[in-house]
């Protein structure tokens, strides 16, 4: 905790120590280019159909034409977003013949998101 807020400001600046806090907190965080990464990665996933797309490949392995049945969407459409989450690392593609089949490159990964809706208020 960085204490207690309701004491760190008054009318005319802020705390000076809480300010040195604050400071030290942000020199411990990684660095820009490393919260741009994390930005894009959670960027990926903002997407709905992006996120049914995982949900789908949880029960595993799928190729691009049957995610496209399952969705009931185009194949540059399905194909343009699986390429942003295989962009994200979140995916893992094989190419067999003409089609390209998509697997997680975690299992963990649809839990992870659920752990983050359940810490938001959505």
């Amino acid at each position: 905790m960085l204490g207690n807020t309701m004491n760190s400001c008054n009318a005319d600046r802020p705390n000076p120590e809480q300010i040195e806090r604050l400071n030290e907190r942000l020199a411990g965080l990684p660095d820009e280019d490393k919260i741009k990464k994390e930005a894009a990665a959670l960027k990926a996933l903002a997407d709905p159909t992006r996120l049914l797309i995982i949900h789908l490949l949880s029960e595993g392995e799928l190729c691009v034409c049957e995610i496209m049945a399952a969705l009931k969407k185009p194949q540059p459409t399905v194909s343009h977003h699986l390429n942003i989450l295989r962009r994200a690392g979140f995916l893992k593609a094989e190419k067999r013949g003409v089609w390209v089949h998509y697997s997680l490159a975690s299992d963990d990964l649809p839990s992870m998101i659920k752990q983050v809706i359940e810490a938001s208020d959505y």
